[in-house]
């Protein structure tokens, strides 16, 4: 007897469908307060027909494929000579067996995820605690390894313990028991999931909070037609609309190792042996991030010198021309959890072993911007983070080998740091008859990158057996321009006829991904964000990245001038020059305290109140050009409060740096990029320390005419300070 969807009944099963659902599948991990953010957006009565529709599809879908796998004697399940799990999971609206199989393969290591831990190069604590992340996989991991403590549970009740999953989840979350094993967000939480009903799992975690999945495996390649590969179908459909109706929920998945098989017998450009062409299912989503495989050398200071893609890694284009893979990782003999006993281990490499290390990173780019932001982004907003930071790899421009180039989260990080600086990530939309324009000034240091990222409607067409269909799975096609004295700017493009060839510059109407670059950028720009056509469902929420502008005209300076004025008998302002565009941190302590206590205002001068008559006081006042880029503090001025007979006027600050004019020297290039060299006339005694304005010295040396190489320190202010025999003496520089 068929499968058949309800017919009156459906309106009472999707209301009580939609009761139970929200408290389905929890996040436990990530707080309420946080959940209630990412779900006030949901519009649960969609979420829950969509999952309704899914429920029903898996249920008709699975009978139709076990019966036609006994007619057709197809296996079930299969292990090959190599290990890889293949699972038959459906069936093509062509009848075509759809088996998934593990990315694993046996090949060489780099997201720059480490420069966010704890001594990384960024130092900024950043290991995913309290983060949660699913893994679906070809079974479920080993949640008793000593290296995952109980950060590993099961989400689907799954009994078969797979080694795959595990290697996959250790790569995710290793704590670092053995310190060569320490996964990407080594303090993070997974839960586990095995692949068989994973849209319908995912749907119900999504729903509920989760921001990331790693899926790395997908549809075995050398078992369906030709004209799957490059393909819009129904499950590339299903996914678009999980992540269309949870915009806060992003999947990432493998690009698969096909790339030396010759599966594709007819590729949409070029011949089987070229290797392109060779993705298909899942891979293709227009939302999801795609991950290739890359063999790289990173610098010490974080910098990528070279990459090249692995020779394995499945290359695209998707058949309308569309960029996949997304990004690349590496996933070159990776060790990391196996499944044997809770103390064993593995190497293995293939672009399941690179997908975990982009999910990672992803994980912590989203634990830094709730830090420092106190919100998650979007799934649009963190994708296109991801892309825009992305290191370039060969020809300028992005390619179908590795998109849009290695993933690196130290850049990603830095945009985060920076907003409202020298960086802009802004969540808006684009209404029906609406224009999207705004007036930008480069900064003339770097490149003037801009980009918009969406989360794109699941498309209407699917593809049912025409080979090489190129009808666009875009649905909303947003446009980028940047304009200067009447010159357009516009983003980046691939044509999938010509996969090998050079990234152009035009009209993109392919891709839910746009970014424009200009070299040597200088003066102002107009930037626009329009739309072609009509808008489905009269809106489309995107964001929009810049890198490389000068959003403010405030500079990075210490306030000076500081003075008291307007004392009564229990307060006092106090006041300090002006600075354009500026906030300002006040602090202030009785002199003998070890405590501050901390105000902010917007204007020069604040009232401090309660104090004591008598009372000896110190303050001091640095200014923020932007929610987290400040000067340095002030020098600390003492002052006696007594009442209203205090003495006004400017205060004397206290002589903490000994600052001496024997000692000359200047800094240069400033701001700098790379180096900094040290112009100066001390003895061959002399030593320089630069602090952050935290306080924090990150470097220390010899003094006497020094090149410091600052290549692999965050961008913000820094304090360098020169120490010789007659004293000494600091000055300040921003690193770019």
């Amino acid at each position: 007897m068929g499968y058949q969807k309800p017919g009156n009944s459906f309106c009472f099963f999707l209301l009580l469908f939609t009761l139970l659902f929200i408290n389905a599948w929890t996040v436990s991990a990530q707080s309420e307060a946080l959940k209630k953010i990412i779900k006030k957006d949901y519009d649960f009565s969609k979420i829950g027909a969509m999952h309704v529709d899914l429920e029903f599809d898996f249920e008709e879908n699975r009978q139709k494929t076990l019966a036609l796998a006994k007619v057709n004697h197809w296996k079930l399940t299969e292990v090959m000579q190599d290990g890889t799990k293949v699972a038959l999971q459906e069936v093509g609206t062509d009848g075509s067996p759809l088996y998934y199989q593990t990315y694993s393969d046996n090949a060489s290591q780099a997201s720059r995820a480490n420069t966010l831990h704890t001594n990384g190069l960024l130092d900024l604590n950043l290991d995913g605690f309290g983060m949660q992340v699913g893994v679906w996989d070809s079974g479920v991991a080993l949640t008793t390894h000593q290296e995952y403590d109980i950060r590993a549970i099961v989400g689907d009740n799954s009994a078969e313990v797979d080694n795959h999953a595990t290697m996959v989840t250790g790569s995710l979350i290793s704590s670092g028991v053995k310190t060569n094993a320490q996964g990407v967000a080594y303090a993070a939480n997974v839960i586990s999931n095995d692949w068989s009903r994973d849209k319908l799992e995912v749907a119900e975690a999504a729903a509920n909070g989760l921001l990331l999945s790693n899926h790395s495996y997908g549809i075995k390649t050398d078992r369906v037609p030709n004209w799957y590969f490059g393909s819009y179908i129904k499950v590339t459909q299903d996914w678009d609309n999980i992540m269309y109706n949870a915009p806060y929920y992003l999947m990432v998945n493998a690009a698969g190792n096909a790339q030396k098989r010759n599966d594709n017998q007819n590729p949409i450009a070029g011949t089987a042996s070229d290797g392109f062409d060779l993705m298909l299912g899942f891979t293709l989503t227009k939302n999801s991030i795609t991950v290739a495989a890359a063999d790289t050398k990173i610098a010490r200071n974080g910098d990528l010198k070279n990459a090249s893609v692995s020779a394995y890694s499945s290359f695209g284009p998707v058949d309308d021309g569309r960029i996949k893979p997304d990004i690349a990782g590496d996933g070159s003999s990776i060790y990391s959890t196996a499944s044997q006993t809770a103390k064993s281990y593995g190497t293995s490499a293939g672009t399941s072993m690179a997908t975990p290390g982009v999910t990672g990173a992803l994980l912590l780019l989203q634990q830094y911007h709730e830090q420092l932001y106190g919100t998650y982004m979007r799934a649009a907003t963190l994708k296109g983070l991801a892309l825009h930071t992305a290191d370039d790899v060969a020809e300028l421009g992005p390619d179908y080998k590795m998109g849009w180039g290695v993933m690196n989260s130290k850049k990603a990080a830095e945009l985060l740091l920076n907003k409202e600086y020298s960086s802009l990530i802004e969540e808006t939309s684009l209404e029906e008859g609406e224009t999207f324009s705004l007036t930008l000034a480069a900064n003339e240091m770097e490149n003037l990158s801009a980009s918009i990222s969406w989360t794109d409607p699941a498309s209407d067409f699917i593809n049912r057996g025409n080979m090489n269909d190129t009808t666009p799975a875009l649905v909303n096609d947003l446009d980028i321009r940047m304009t200067q004295d009447g010159v357009d700017f516009y983003p980046w493009k691939l044509n999938a006829a010509y996969p090998d060839a050079p990234a152009e510059k035009g009209d993109n109407r392919v891709d839910p991904f746009e970014r424009i670059e200009i070299p040597n950028a200088n003066g102002t720009y107009t930037l626009t964000v329009t739309y072609k056509g009509t808008l489905a469902h009269g809106k489309q929420d995107f964001t929009l990245l810049v890198s490389g502008a000068k959003l403010t005209d405030c500079a990075l300076n210490a306030p000076e001038e500081v003075a008291l004025a307007d004392a009564t008998e229990n307060e006092i302002t106090i006041q300090w020059n002006s600075m354009v565009d500026a906030l300002y941190e006040v602090q202030y302590k009785k002199a003998a305290e070890e405590a501050w206590q901390t105000e902010y205002v917007s204007e020069p001068n604040l009232m401090l109140q309660t104090l004591e008559v008598d009372g000896e006081y110190v303050v001091r006042i640095r200014t923020f050009c932007s929610q987290n880029i400040a000067s340095e503090y002030s020098m600390e001025y003492p002052f006696t409060f007594l009442g209203e007979t205090t003495e006004l006027g400017p205060l004397n600050a206290f002589e903490t740096l000994s600052i001496t004019s024997e000692i000359n020297f200047s800094i240069y290039p400033n701001p700098a990029v790379e180096y900094i060299n040290l112009d100066d006339e001390t003895s061959d005694t002399a030593r320089y320390a630069i602090t952050s304005t935290a306080g924090t010295t990150v470097k220390n040396g010899a003094a006497k005419n020094a090149k410091i190489n600052v290549a692999d320190l965050a961008s913000g202010l820094y304090i360098l300070q020169v120490i010789d025999t007659q004293g000494k003496r600091s000055a300040k520089f921003y690193k770019q």
